[in-house]
């Protein structure tokens, strides 16, 4: 813990005593160890440019950039010329995926590479990464697996930009950062296999705990080179994984946001759609209730994976 006493604050002139009076030095640490997550409501390609800035420091060398790609004619996800503009702002990126689990076309390479043309990823190298091969990374502190497949060429890349559009999500509740580098990068033969055990065998919060699981084994494979960024937009209680068949958006569009720490990002996400005016939220939040999805954020706290106190910063 950083040199935090009242001592020193008060001969530091940070604040009176009246005031100190009234806050505890938990209070202060707490302050100090807040995450920052960026916002814009400039749901555009400048809007993601804009706010990427902030948070690139450490990408470096090759980059994935980790996206649901969606299924055929999926009408929510973020729109490829959004990321083709996107793009021209990262150095060496890559679109990354995995094949699928469930029956889809995404479930073998060949399937999954006809989609991705569908649906206008043809401006930029996509790499399924599952289509040679897998690769175990170990889970540091796990309690359900001490390691995970995910997709060979996962090794390839040297930083990741986790590109996400928030929404709903079938079984985890809502699908955020965590589940895009989990159930996404995760091998669709073995990995994904896995983190569901079997076809869908986990669910509630010990599938969250799982999908934990996976999510830190990416974050501790990239280490500080991976940063998250949220697209709050055509918000559905269902996944882009439901294509064509996913519910209607009805919660508001909000914005953009970003961060280098995962939790602190997902639960703002979260906090944003719990806090709408008129509840406006409401769908999401049932579909985040009924199947436990806030146990993301509280496992995610429990191994260490970020901050679950942040602040807000507009852009």
């Amino acid at each position: 813990m950083a040199d935090i006493s009242r001592r020193n604050i008060l001969k530091a002139g940070l604040i009176t005593p009246a005031v100190l009076s009234s806050i505890t030095v938990d209070d202060l640490f707490a302050q100090e160890n807040t995450s920052t997550v960026y916002m814009t409501k400039d749901l555009s390609p400048e809007g993601l440019k804009r706010i990427y800035s902030y948070i690139n420091k450490e990408i470096t060398g090759k980059v994935a950039v980790k996206l649901h790609t969606g299924e055929p004619h999926g009408p929510n996800i973020i729109p490829p010329v959004w990321v083709k503009d996107f793009l021209t702002v990262i150095k060496n990126p890559t679109i990354v995926e995995c094949n699928v689990l469930y029956p889809s076309p995404r479930q073998n390479t060949k399937g999954h590479l006809e989609t991705l043309k569908t649906n206008g990823w043809t401006f930029a190298p996509v790499d399924i990464m599952d289509a040679d091969g897998e690769v175990n990374l170990p889970v540091k502190g796990g309690k359900h697996f001490k390691n995970i497949a995910f997709g060979k060429n996962i090794l390839n890349y040297n930083s990741m930009v986790v590109l996400t559009h928030f929404k709903g999500h079938a079984m985890g509740g809502f699908g955020g950062s965590l589940k895009n580098i989990s159930i996404g990068c995760a091998s669709g033969k073995t990995g994904k296999s896995q983190l569901h055990e079997g076809m869908w065998g986990a669910t509630g919060k010990k599938f969250m705990e799982n999908m934990v699981e996976g999510g830190k084994a990416v974050i501790d494979h990239f280490g500080k080179k991976i940063v998250f960024i949220n697209v709050m937009r055509n918000m559905s209680i269902d996944c882009d994984c439901a294509g064509t068949s996913a519910a209607k958006p009805t919660v508001p569009d909000y914005g953009i946001l970003a961060s280098t720490d995962i939790l602190a990002l997902d639960k703002a996400c979260v906090d944003i759609i719990y806090n709408m005016e008129h509840n406006a939220g409401k769908d999401l939040i049932e579909r985040i209730k009924s199947r436990h999805g806030l146990r993301q954020l509280t496992y995610m706290k429990e191994m260490k994976m970020g901050n679950d106190n942040y602040k807000i910063v507009e852009i």
